[in-house]
Formats: structure tokens, sequence, C-alpha cells
């Protein structure tokens, strides 16, 4: 299995960035060709709405995104750091379970003041092949994936 991370701060700008990367490992990693505009529509929503919240809460802390094959599966997770209140009373661990899949009523699950954040995810929701929404009090965690056939990244 191989990984990429990448980090980028809390301006609009490196969105496009971080689409344009995660659909070339995509390519690279065996994602079917008409997946890949799914991928970098989702990778974008994902990164805006991690972007909206940070300059909203911690704009000073980076956004992670990490982009990995596993077992046949092209996975992109971004991860922000922003923290939110409403998340911090229902979840007292570290971080909690998954709480949404493909096709949960996501919106339901974020405060009511971020009804556009809600269906930032629900777009996720319909791009993605796989989508998991990890909630805690010290930021949000989305994973997507989609189905790769190469046999992994490979060196330029």
């Amino acid at each position: 299995m191989a990984t990429v991370e990448l980090t980028f701060s809390a301006l609009p700008a490196h969105v496009r960035t971080a689409r344009l990367v995660a659909t070339a490992i995509a390519r690279r990693t065996g994602v079917a060709e008409a997946l890949l505009d799914e991928v970098r529509l989702a990778v974008g929503e994902a990164c805006s709405r991690a972007v909206e919240a940070h300059r909203v809460h911690c704009p000073g802390e980076p956004i992670r995104i990490e982009l990995c094959d596993d077992s046949g599966r092209f996975e992109v997770t971004v991860t922000d750091s922003a923290p939110s209140d409403d998340l911090e009373q229902a979840y007292k661990d570290e971080e909690g379970p998954p709480t949404a899949v493909n096709g949960t009523a996501l919106a339901s699950l974020l405060p009511a003041d971020t009804l556009m954040s809600g269906f930032g995810i629900a777009v996720i929701a319909a791009l993605a092949d796989d989508v998991e929404v990890y909630p805690s009090a010290k930021g949000l965690r989305i994973r997507m994936s989609w189905p790769a056939h190469a046999t992994g990244l490979t060196p330029a």
C-alpha cells in the first residue's frame, strides 16, 4: 500500500491543487477514466468544506489529505481541525464511530448553522463509491474511496 500525504493552508486557491493531485494519483492507481471527474469533484467539495471551516475556526491550522491505494481501492481522507461544540458534546472521546455511509441523512449530523456543509457532504456521498464521516471535538474526517484496478502507485 502506497500513501501520499498532503497538507495545505486554509486558502481556497489550494483546493484546486488538491483536486489536481488527487486526480493524477487516482489515474495512476487505476481508477477508471469515467470516475476521475467524480474523484475531482468529491475531493474539491471535501477540501472546500474544510477550508470554510478552518477560515472560521482555525485559519492558521493546515488541512490534511491522505491518498492511498489499498486492496484494489483508491482512498482519499480529508481531515480538518475545526472544533465544533455540538460534536464535542456528542463525542467525548477523541473520535466517534463513522456516522455516515452513503445514503445516510448526513445534514442532521451537523449543527443547524452548517446546512451548506451538510449539503457538501451529501454531494460527496453521491460522488464517491464509499464514504465515511468521522466527527470529533478536534475536527472532521471524511474518508471516500473508489475502485482501482492497477497494482499500486509507481514512480514517475
